[in-house]
């Protein structure tokens, strides 16, 4: 099993938005305002920016590979937005793993595109379809029916937007503890107030959310004996177990 799990957080661009409205004299927590009340006079009621408007402050993962597993948001709390772009494709390029997300397909990948573009990325391995490897004509990281990016919830929506479900009443139905203390709504505030670790907890604990909601999929579409997923299980029970880390130990005190 080689299988990558990621999730990203986002704030406002406000380096964007200041240039695209002129908001030269302006704090980035007073541009961010007129950003969001720009996207409410467009949409009528939402203040979810477009997707170029967004700057990724964490890359979190859960990485399944040979016999390991592991945990962890990407780079440190004060590498650069490009730092951390430029270590997730690094690790497409290094191992070619199987990539899975919740609404990946509909926000994280196209964020990371238009990261990438920004800082200049080499991510040649990833937007390959056959031109450098033959087998990536038939299954690449690009086509929305291929599984080398697996995006649960458009897979398990049948594709269909309307049948669409939030990854935290999904993990919540089946068993596993869903969101803990924070919300994707709640990140700029707490950019703001210069907590960037607890950023990187809330979504590391996203992740094992989505690794738990695959696992069960991969039992449920035969990839996985009923003997081999109680065996995943108890792997992210003892990985959970050895770490020192405060939220990682909550995760699993609330899924027991």
């Amino acid at each position: 099993m080689n299988v990558f799990v990621f999730d990203i957080e986002t704030i406002p661009d406000v380096d964007l938005g200041r240039r695209l409205y002129n908001l030269g004299g302006l704090s980035d927590k007073d541009v961010a305002r007129v950003m969001f009340q720009k996207r409410r006079e467009q949409t009528g009621d939402s203040d979810f920016l477009r997707l170029h408007m967004h700057a990724i402050v964490a890359i979190s993962a859960v990485f399944r590979n040979n016999d390991s597993l592991k945990v962890w948001s990407l780079g440190e709390p004060d590498s650069s937005e490009a730092e951390l772009v430029q270590r997730f494709f690094d690790g497409i390029d290094k191992f070619t793993p199987t990539l899975v997300s919740w609404n990946g397909g509909g926000f994280d990948l196209p964020v990371l595109h238009y990261r990438a573009l920004k800082h200049g990325i080499n991510a040649s391995r990833y937007w390959d379809t056959g031109e450098d490897d033959r087998e990536f004509k038939w299954n690449n990281y690009i086509s929305r029916y291929h599984h080398r990016h697996t995006d649960l919830m458009d897979v398990l929506a049948g594709y269909q937007p309307r049948a669409n479900a939030p990854l935290d009443e999904i993990a919540v139905m089946l068993g596993y503890p869903g969101k803990m203390g924070m919300s994707g709504a709640k990140v700029w505030d707490q950019y703001q107030a210069g907590n960037i670790q607890d950023i990187r907890n809330y979504c590391e604990t996203d992740v094992l959310n989505t690794y738990l909601v695959y696992l069960r999929w991969e039992l449920t579409r035969g990839n996985l004996t009923k003997t081999a997923w109680e065996k995943e299980i108890a792997l992210i029970h003892t990985t959970l177990k050895q770490t020192n880390q405060s939220h990682l130990l909550a995760f699993l005190d609330a899924w027991i």
